[in-house]
């Protein structure tokens, strides 16, 4: 095989692809990439058996051919080299030439016969968004996602299609976040629990561009995103997700209605004083017209006053201050509802259309 392609096309493709190799594997194959090229095309592939990533880029082909070399060492080198064009070279023993003006690297490859390429899989059922939109969907809600592994449902998301709705959801014991979104068109109903990995990897590719589209395919076992020249193949997680509908009820006690940027700046404000390792809630003594927010720690105590519109009952109620700014900062809205029924409840954030729907639950606390 015998390649000359520019050095940024070459770097940026080895980004995307790197984020699917494997760092803990006794497969050396899987610390790979996969270079092939025919044509006028080039493609790179890395794939960690449960999420595969292939894209391609431009490029002169001299010779065609494929490689599979060893990904941190080709994405340093190609980091390192001057700004132009790369040429790479194999030869039967799979030693691999890497040159670029005065530089010249020689390193050994692997046959790419021996990797496991990304396979294929039935496109009948998919659904088309904008870049925009998944990109944000996913940054409002991949913070809410379990990093604990002992409940593995919890580390994905729930993307439930129905018809010309997308609801995607993610929970980690302490809190829920849902993203309602209307598509274009009517694609029936599916469902599929997405692993937070692969949509947080995935929200680091997408360019954001609202013209720019991605298709959605879902089989039973897998699920793959195609945008622009790139393919991302995941494992999907297996099980019935958690029924969250008995937790969404519409009563409530108490509806503020409160100015998100001033709500969110005397949260983060309260956090100053309390350590990493204290579980210290923040209080929010709810009155007729203010919302009264008190911090206590070992480092010493804040009380600041918000001003707001209230329904209902007063009410005094705690909650962990991360979880309240989590969801704070990934809304747009200028001036947010929150509804609460009473301090052992969860609280509720959500717009009128329900586009968005944040279920936070409260932690007791010693006045």
């Amino acid at each position: 095989m015998k390649i000359v392609c520019s050095k940024s096309k070459f770097s940026t493709a080895i980004s995307i692809v790197l984020k699917a190799v494997s760092n803990k594997t006794t497969m050396p194959i899987l610390e790979c990439i996969l270079i092939e090229a025919q044509g006028n095309k080039i493609k790179l592939t890395a794939n960690d058996m449960e999420l595969g990533i292939e894209t391609y880029l431009d490029g002169e082909v001299i010779e065609p051919g494929r490689i599979a070399l060893e990904a941190k060492l080709l994405s340093e080198i190609v980091r390192k080299l001057p700004d132009n064009n790369i040429t790479i070279e194999t030869d039967d023993t799979y030693q691999t030439m890497i040159r670029c003006e005065k530089s010249k690297f020689k390193i050994s490859g692997k046959e790419g016969s021996d990797f496991t390429e990304l396979p294929e899989i039935e496109k009948d059922k998919f659904i088309t968004i904008s870049q925009f939109t998944l990109k944000e969907v996913i940054r409002q809600t991949i913070f809410s996602t379990s990093d604990n592994e002992n409940n593995i449902l919890m580390t994905g998301e729930l993307f439930e299609i129905n018809e010309d709705k997308l609801k995607v959801v993610s929970l980690d014991g302490h809190r829920i976040s849902i993203r309602n979104i209307n598509l274009k068109e009517n694609y029936g109903f599916n469902k599929v629990i997405v692993p937070g990995k692969t949509l947080s990897e995935i929200s680091k590719i997408l360019t954001g561009e609202i013209e720019d589209e991605v298709k959605i395919y879902f089989t039973s076992k897998h699920i793959l995103f195609e945008f622009d020249q790139t393919r991302v193949l995941s494992r999907v997680l297996e099980g019935e997700y958690y029924k969250i509908s008995q937790m969404l009820s519409s009563d409530y006690e108490t509806k503020i209605d409160i100015n998100k940027k001033e709500f969110l700046e005397c949260i983060d404000r309260s956090t100053l004083l309390i350590k990493e390792s204290d579980k210290k809630p923040i209080i929010l003594n709810i009155t007729s017209d203010n919302i009264e927010l008190k911090i206590n720690s070992t480092m010493g105590s804040l009380k600041e006053e918000v001003e707001i519109k209230k329904e209902g009952k007063d009410i005094m109620i705690g909650f962990n201050p991360r979880f309240l700014m989590d969801a704070l900062k990934v809304i747009d809205d200028e001036t947010i509802s929150i509804y609460m029924v009473n301090p052992k409840a969860p609280c509720v954030i959500k717009d009128n259309k329900e586009t968005y729907i944040y279920l936070i639950l409260p932690v007791n606390f010693n006045i």
